[in-house]
């Protein structure tokens, strides 16, 4: 577990841009079972988290189409809401930072590390938005 001290501007850069933390398995599914879109990035203390991911998970929100629903789990911090999350992902592994799209509570589109890892943001940011235009209209 990490330090709140920590993760505190690691989480405020994504917050600051709309998204909402869950904090508890019950706040994973309650956010989950909600009709429409959502986007779960599982954030992480990571270098590509901070380079790569969440610059890219802000820059997909420069799009007609968005998802309806923005929410962030932490890695490393949050595990109840981090364990509850990955198991809506499944049957993808378990890898962070990693981003999902939610359509009606059904997992529609993954991004896990390896696509985020080395990419610049705005390759995810366009996979990301590629994603929305086709699930968010």
């Amino acid at each position: 577990m990490y330090p709140e001290e920590m993760v505190k501007p690691m989480r405020a850069d994504l917050t600051v841009a709309g998204f909402n933390e869950l904090f508890s398995a019950s706040e994973v599914e309650q956010a989950l079972s909600k009709s429409g879109t959502a986007l779960v990035v599982i954030n992480s203390v990571c270098g590509c988290a901070a380079a790569n991911a969440r610059p890219g998970a802000k820059l997909s929100l420069q799009n007609e189409n968005t998802p309806d629903h923005l929410y962030t789990v932490f890695a490393g911090v949050d595990k109840e809401a981090v364990d509850k999350a990955r198991a809506y992902m499944f049957p993808f592994p378990p890898s962070s930072p990693s981003m999902a799209l939610f359509k009606d509570g059904e997992l529609v589109h993954m991004l896990e590390r390896h696509h985020i890892e080395g990419r610049p943001a705005q390759m995810i940011a366009d996979n990301l938005k590629d994603a929305y235009n086709e699930f968010c209209s």
